[in-house]
């Protein structure tokens, strides 16, 4: 790895990973390569980038803290809200860089995905995306099935939560680091996509591979609990409407597009026309 992205790799590390987040560096000309001109990221193609996903710690790392240190305001979406913090504290770490990050469900004015999540997970190398076309011979006819990404370590027990853009810095002799193929049976991968595409609400397909971690049973009811009645199930009050009553506002907390996206973070194309279903749970 260059020494200026070990450099960088490092220091958002320091800043991330203790708090239940991981980054891969990629250049934007692989995510490019991938995808129709409609959903190029308009950077030069040597562009540093690193995709952030998250792990089972960022629940008890991050967002439980989080959550209590927000208390008595009023949380949009605590989980974006949470994650856009942790990638405020990378800007403020680096502040002699430009940055530019897209979180995994942000849109263009026309619903147009402004990053492919799963795609960027695959070329950075940060988990294998699996879809119809992996499988040879498949089984599924005129079906509609959406692919998934699988983490080697973690299975489906993961988030990916958006990229880091740095414009103006080019690596153009970063080495590609190519996905774990963690799936690489037939059989197992139609059981993958047919569990992500069917049943994902019995979370089993998560467990394609054997997961070094998984979701806590209180972090997987969390998530499944109604999101009105989220800060409750964790014995948070919840925030009061009044304004007078409340302390003020969170200056990272800004009023952002509603996700219309899986909200497992599991998408992202490869094949831009092809949508996930709905899951559980970040």
């Amino acid at each position: 790895m260059e020494p200026q992205v070990a450099e960088l790799k490092r220091t958002m590390e320091d800043t991330l990973c203790p708090f239940g987040f991981e980054v891969y560096p990629f250049q934007v000309a692989w995510y490019n390569a991938l995808l129709p001109p409609t959903f190029h990221l308009p950077l030069p193609g040597p562009t540093l980038a690193f995709l952030v996903l998250s792990t089972p710690a960022m629940f008890d790392r991050a967002l439980k803290p989080f959550l209590q240190s927000c208390r008595l305001q009023q949380l949009i979406d605590p989980v974006d809200q949470c994650v856009a913090y942790h990638l405020g504290r990378v800007r403020e770490n680096l502040p002699e860089l430009q940055i530019e990050v897209i979180a995994d469900y942000e849109v263009h004015p026309n619903r147009r995905p402004k990053i492919l999540a799963q795609t960027a997970a695959h070329v950075a190398g940060a988990a294998y995306y699996y879809q119809r076309k992996d499988v040879e011979a498949d089984p599924w006819g005129d079906q509609h099935i959406s692919g998934v990404c699988i983490h080697p370590r973690y299975g489906g027990w993961f988030a990916i939560r958006g990229v880091v853009l740095l414009p103006g810095i080019e690596v153009p002799d970063l080495t590609p680091t190519k996905p774990l193929d963690c799936v690489p049976k037939r059989a197992d991968r139609i059981t993958l996509l047919e569990g992500f595409n069917f049943h994902w609400r019995d979370w089993t397909y998560r467990d394609a591979v054997t997961p070094q971690e998984r979701y806590s049973e209180e972090q997987k009811a969390y998530f499944s609990t109604p999101p009105a009645q989220r800060l409750a199930f964790l014995g948070l009050a919840q925030p009061s409407e009044d304004p007078s009553s409340t302390s003020p506002e969170l200056p990272f907390t800004t009023l952002r597009p509603k996700k219309p996206q899986n909200p497992s973070r599991a998408q992202g194309w490869l094949s831009p026309s092809v949508s996930p279903p709905a899951s559980p749970g970040p």
